[in-house]
């Protein structure tokens, strides 16, 4: 835990003492003095650093032995026993180990993760990347759904030799009303979104009776045109899939796992008692009460068979990928966090710190931080369990993915935790075991033949792009802050000079789009929120930007060296021939700039004052198909290798 860390101008800032005993109290550790802090961080450090036995060892292949005082017996996942003097052997093969031993006469147990060096690595190639709930189509109801993405997968691939497709966050939402919209605020990280499922693709409605059909049918809502209703979607197609769950026999599902059946037990005890599990009423609070073994109804059946439609849908996605010929194939995005009220925070409290929020200290954009309302990992109840929950929630969202994005990738090394109650500003950075949460991420991509996108925006310690780089996991370029920092100025950087090691775009969810940054719409929305503090100031600064930029577009020949202003759709595709120039790995195309949407879909430091991930792109999927927008930009990327 730091008593002090360095802000983003690099400067020292001192952590309250306070904060730091009421976090080591969140803990178990009781530090009520500062000898009582001294002495707590001086014996963490110490067991880091030594030969002692710890409840979780992390290896790479090719490290030489290991000193483990005590160790007496490895295990392997096949069940292959090895004895032990003190020491792990050297030459194991990447996986899960069992480690037991003896320390001073009393018998120990731990965990072993061996993961390769590398994560693998992908051939350059490009993209889009998609808020699936904004893609629209006719068969839509009310919202993007697996369907349409597997359509449009199969159609880009084919027309356009598109090669991977990065979507948001399809964790799942809390099942009551209102919905959860933002995809960054799950309710689990280890199940899907069933509001994208595509219901006329469901087994189930291929084999109901007419009636049923008909009845199914009559259900769908149109798809979205203005803003996007998660509440009137989510209404619709549970409806739909209760009749269709109903007309195939109420199902259980196939080979539910431990995961799938808290899961499920959750979202039919929210449906009775509301989706604040910490006001349920006591003896369910826990998920291995009895009381709540009692409690699983039907409803438990119902919400686990929507699931497991939800898994057949995206292998579905995954399939038409490889099929077309998509040379990487589809990535999904993993949130920071959960709600701390939903299904993972209530299964896996044991390994949360309850009532903790994590989020960012205070910055010149920030200046009273931020606080996210996501409750963190224990470091330490990670360790004791072997990191099994942070496994199999990598497992999960890997189990249909051929690449993973890690939002907020440095929170594998360290967080931002705001005590409950407390203001983000009285806060204070708590550090995982990144080699241990590194080795677990590398192993599960490894296994699952996953690329790794890690999220790098912002201030970031050397460490983390260090780390990353020596894995072969990609890093984020973004054009808006593509700048050459070692001259004076900071000017724009040169397509030829942005990184090779990393996944490019124009801009990200929550940053303007391309017509939105031409226009300066970031800074009136901004100013008509009254979010601003110097207006003139911020639109100063955006015209100076737009400047840069027709500057280094016309220096590129990406655009005419006249006086002559040049339309704007020019201008965006002359920005995306820049982006299929650099040579980073991945580049990454969004039709909100494509189509020139002002509108960015989050808008960071609001919540209900901006419609935040409710807004559809302005065009239907079938739209997209004859735009010819569409057709300039991609035959930039065709050629790109």
């Amino acid at each position: 835990m730091a008593t002090s860390y360095l802000d983003g101008r690099r400067r020292p800032v001192q952590v309250d003492p306070d904060v730091v005993v009421r976090v080591l109290g969140l803990l178990d550790v009781d530090a009520t003095t500062e000898t009582d802090r001294r002495r707590e961080l001086a014996a963490v450090a110490e067991r880091k650093h030594s030969a002692a036995w710890a409840p979780t060892v992390a290896l790479r292949v090719g490290d030489g032995p290991r000193q483990v005082a005590g160790a007496r017996q490895l295990v392997a996942e096949d069940g292959t026993r090895t004895d032990l003097r003190d020491e792990l052997p050297t030459g194991l093969s990447p996986g899960w180990y069992h480690l037991t031993g003896v320390v001073n006469g009393t018998e120990q147990y731990g965990s072993v993760v061996v993961a390769p060096a590398q994560v693998p690595t992908p051939e350059r190639t490009w993209g889009w990347m998609l808020q699936l709930y904004a893609l629209t189509s006719e068969r839509s109801w009310g919202i993007g759904d697996l369907g349409d993405l597997r359509e449009f997968v199969k159609w880009t691939a084919a027309e356009h030799g598109a090669g991977a497709v990065l979507l948001n966050p399809l964790h799942a939402p809390g099942p009551t009303h209102p919905v959860q919209p933002s995809p960054y605020t799950p309710s689990s990280r280890r199940f899907a979104n069933p509001l994208a499922l595509r219901i006329e693709d469901l087994d189930a409605y291929r084999h109901a009776d007419p009636d049923t059909r008909a009845e199914v049918d009559a259900l769908r809502v149109a798809p979205a045109r203005w803003r996007i209703d998660h509440d009137l979607t989510w209404a619709a197609k549970r409806s739909a899939l209760e009749l269709l769950w109903r007309s195939a026999g109420r199902p259980e599902p196939v080979d539910p796992s431990a995961g799938l059946i808290d899961f499920a037990t959750y979202c039919a005890l929210a449906e009775k008692h509301g989706g604040r599990w910490t006001l349920w009423p006591a003896e369910l609070r826990d998920p291995t009460s009895s009381a709540v073994e009692s409690s699983r109804t039907e409803r438990v059946a119902f919400h686990g068979w929507v699931q497991q439609r939800c898994t057949e849908q995206l292998a579905a996605v995954r399939t038409a990928a490889r099929d077309s010929g998509m040379s990487l194939g589809v990535l999904h995005d993993l949130a920071v966090g959960v709600d701390p009220e939903g299904a993972d925070a209530w299964a896996l409290a044991d390994v949360l710190a309850t009532g903790v929020s994590v989020g960012a200290p205070p910055d010149d954009f920030t200046p009273r931080g931020q606080n996210w309302g996501l409750p963190p990992w224990r470091p330490d109840r990670l360790a004791e369990t072997g990191y099994a929950a942070f496994r199999d929630m990598l497992r999960a969202v890997l189990s249909h993915a051929d690449g993973l994005r890690i939002d907020h990738v440095a929170g594998l090394w360290r967080l931002w935790w705001v005590p409950p109650g407390d203001e983000p500003d009285r806060g204070t950075y708590v550090h995982y075991d990144a080699d241990a949460m590194l080795a677990v991420l590398a192993l599960e991509a490894h296994r699952a033949n996953a690329v790794v996108v890690g999220e790098d925006l912002g201030t970031v310690e050397p460490e983390v792009t260090e780390a990353l780089a020596a894995q072969e996991m990609l890093g984020c370029s973004v054009a808006w802050f593509a700048r050459d920092e070692s001259a004076p100025g900071e000017p724009l950087l040169a397509p030829g000079r942005w990184p090779e090691r990393s996944a490019a775009s124009l801009s990200t969810h929550d940053l303007p789009t391309a017509a939105g940054f031409l226009r300066g719409e970031h800074v009136t929305i901004r100013a008509d929120l009254g979010l601003l503090d110097d207006v003139p100031a911020e639109r100063d600064a955006a015209a100076r930007e737009r400047t840069e930029w027709l500057a280094l577009l016309r220096s590129e020949s990406l655009l005419p060296d006249t006086p002559e202003e040049p339309d704007e759709q020019a201008i965006i595709l002359a920005m995306h021939e820049l982006l299929a120039r650099t040579p980073c790995r991945l580049a990454l195309i969004s039709p909100y700039d494509v189509i020139a949407e002002p509108r960015q879909p989050n808008l960071p430091g609001t919540v209900d004052e901006y419609p935040n991930w409710r807004l559809p792109l302005p065009v239907t999927l079938e739209a997209l198909r004859t735009d010819p927008r569409v057709a300039a930009v991609t035959a930039a990327f065709r050629t790109r290798s």
